[in-house]
């Protein structure tokens, strides 16, 4: 029995659970109102003691082990959880390593000095009138200023490491704590003077780092933030994520805003499930923490920060920040491809003109509630900002504005939402929506400048990405047959595909099938060479992973099948017209015609099952 096991046949599941909620017994197990989503009239949430388990039947439909039900209850990553459940448990973890031990005890000292650098600019800021009258006629509270731990640093060089020497710390603790630095010529100085001061810590609460914006506004950059640390690694820290879990999971939404004093004011405004990734381009980790405590994330853009016509630049830009005041550009491709990644929901608001968050949460709370429901997705953001009210008749500022959108749509990952995004764009352009349907990135080279027959540049897109899939999972082939032979057709074939490459890929696929050696992932492998296998690497790896138990999944991938199915009759169709004009010239012409009639007529019989069958995956 591994430690975790142990851990969990110790634990009584019905009592760690009843200490949080009202259970009731109902046979052998218990019954209780949902903690996690609001729920009054029926109890849906059940814990199995027999299993060890838990699920909520009603609205989020959740479940799973203790280890999960204290996860998502605290906020808890696994490690924190299972360190919780081994105490209670009294379940003594695997002993660290005196390498891990000692590294851990330099973590703690540090944590402890950055307490410390906490408690002196906070002392200062009491007693700098300026400064906090600045902060108080912004209109933050003293309760609010107190609870995130606002302090000030002092206009001087060597003030606060005076301080932390005197308690017996020394230079090089204060260097690799991210708060004093090293002069050229010998020396050590303040990293932090004359600034208003943010102490950052993790998910957990503990000391990180700091981030820190001038008083005097004549300063330069406007932000700073601690170095890189062993504790201090911005993408991977949101601040005011601390105090801001349980009002997440509670709202089951997180709001980021651009900067410290927006968090602290939604805050004090009641809105406490809002973070900040501290002037920086939101990153893959700090979007799977806040995913933690829910998938819908909402980010508030100033302004200026969701940029205009003429600041998108590609939609493509990342802010910087660090020694400088921060572009206030945003990365939309990037967001939608972290969205597809992660399986979450992002979705964007921008503010009035003029208005900071703190602006708004602080002048009217219910302001704020307002335009969060009006929250759009990325992609339905970026078009409403380049479309706008205007009714333009000019094609070519049609095609700049879909040349723009149509790569952000691209790189959706759910094929439904792709294809209505082609149609909403489609219709707001007002151009036809195969246009739209057609489009996929272009590729020329220096002897190829001519524009790419659209529905051939599609078609060619759809068969990499089925390809794609087949790689990944070549076992699909089998569900893909039954599909087409649920429509009384064949099953998949080489002749499916166009492309010499994209036939010895498939038939390679098909033999890894055929055979009980070795994984089908690794046949395929094995059975390709050169430039097969490099496109082979290529389509399978930008193949999305497929959650086949996500609504209307199954039915857009069975459509891009179908899809490349219907290609293959459509040009079988034409074949036949071609063939039907030759043989008149032949002797046997009425022998020849009837043949090619029953041809005919077999795939138009194809055609419209294929119809149907699309058409009822729209």
């Amino acid at each position: 029995m591994t430690v975790v096991e142990e851990i969990k046949d110790r634990v009584d599941i019905a009592e760690l659970i009843g200490e949080s909620m009202q259970l009731k017994k109902s046979g052998k197990n218990f019954t209780g109102f949902c903690p996690f989503h609001a729920n009054t009239r029926t109890p849906a949430f059940v814990v199995f003691p027999d299993t060890g388990t838990w699920r909520c039947f009603g609205a989020c439909n959740e479940g799973g082990d203790v280890y999960k039900y204290v996860m998502k209850k605290e906020g808890w990553d696994f490690p924190q959880a299972l360190q919780n459940l081994a105490e209670r448990a009294g379940v003594e973890l695997r002993p660290r390593t005196p390498e891990q031990e000692e590294q851990e005890e330099a973590q703690v000292g540090l944590r402890g000095l950055l307490e410390s650098a906490v408690t002196f600019y906070r002392n200062n800021l009491l007693h700098s009138d300026q400064v906090l009258g600045y902060l108080q006629g912004r209109g933050f509270s003293s309760e609010a200023l107190e609870s995130f731990g606002v302090g000030y640093a002092p206009d001087s060089w060597d003030a606060l490491q005076a301080f932390l020497l005197e308690k017996g710390h020394k230079h090089e603790q204060l260097v690799e704590a991210g708060l004093i630095a090293k002069r050229e010529n010998g020396g050590f100085y303040d990293r932090f003077r004359n600034r208003i001061m943010f102490p950052i810590r993790d998910g957990r609460g503990r000391m990180a780092g700091f981030g820190a914006r001038i008083s005097d506004p004549k300063d330069q950059p406007k932000f700073i933030n601690s170095p890189q640390t062993v504790l201090f690694d911005k993408g991977r820290l949101l601040f005011g994520l601390d105090g801001a879990r349980k009002a997440i999971r509670a709202a089951d939404q997180a709001v980021v805003v651009e900067g410290y004093f927006d968090v602290i004011a939604l805050h004090q405004a009641g809105h406490g499930n809002a973070v900040s990734p501290m002037g920086t381009a939101l990153t893959s980790h700090q979007l799977r923490s806040l995913k933690r405590y829910s998938r819908n994330i909402v980010l508030a853009l100033d302004a200026d920060a969701a940029g205009n016509q003429a600041t998108l630049r590609g939609l493509n830009v990342a802010r910087e920040a660090l020694d400088r005041e921060p572009d206030p550009v945003f990365d939309a491709r990037g967001l939608v491809r972290h969205e597809g990644r992660l399986d979450a929901e992002i979705r964007i608001v921008g503010l009035p003109e003029g208005k900071d968050p703190d602006e708004v949460a602080l002048e009217d709370p219910e302001a704020w509630t307002d335009l969060l429901r009006k929250a759009s997705p990325v992609v339905e953001y970026v078009m409403d900002l380049l479309i706008g009210p205007s009714d333009s008749q000019d094609a070519k500022q049609k095609a700049a504005i879909a040349r723009q959108v149509l790569p952000l749509i691209e790189d959706v990952a759910d094929p439904v939402e792709r294809e209505a995004y082609r149609q909403g764009l489609a219709r707001r352009l007002k151009v036809d929506e195969r246009a739209m349907m057609g489009w996929r990135p272009k590729r020329t080279t220096r002897t190829q400048a001519s524009a790419p027959d659209l529905q051939q540049v599609d078609s060619m897109a759809t068969e990499g990405f089925c390809l794609g899939l087949l790689l990944r999972d070549p076992e699909l082939t089998y569900w893909i047959d039954r599909q087409l032979h649920a429509l009384e057709l064949e099953g998949l074939s080489s002749q499916d595909f166009i492309g010499t490459d994209s036939q010895v890929i498939f038939k390679a696929v098909q033999s890894s099938l055929g055979q009980v050696d070795e994984e089908p992932t690794e046949r395929w492998k094995a059975l390709l060479d050169g430039t097969a296998l490099d496109q082979a690497i290529a389509f399978a790896s930008k193949a999305e992973e497929v959650d086949f138990a996500r609504p209307k999944v199954a039915d857009a991938v069975s459509a891009d099948f179908f899809r490349l199915r219907m290609r293959r009759v459509e040009g079988l169709l034409e074949q036949l017209s071609f063939q039907q004009q030759a043989v008149q010239e032949l002797e046997t012409v009425e022998q020849e015609m009837i043949s090619l009639a029953k041809k005919a007529q077999n795939l138009v019989t194809q055609k419209r099952r294929l119809d149907v069958a699309l058409a009822g995956r729209k």
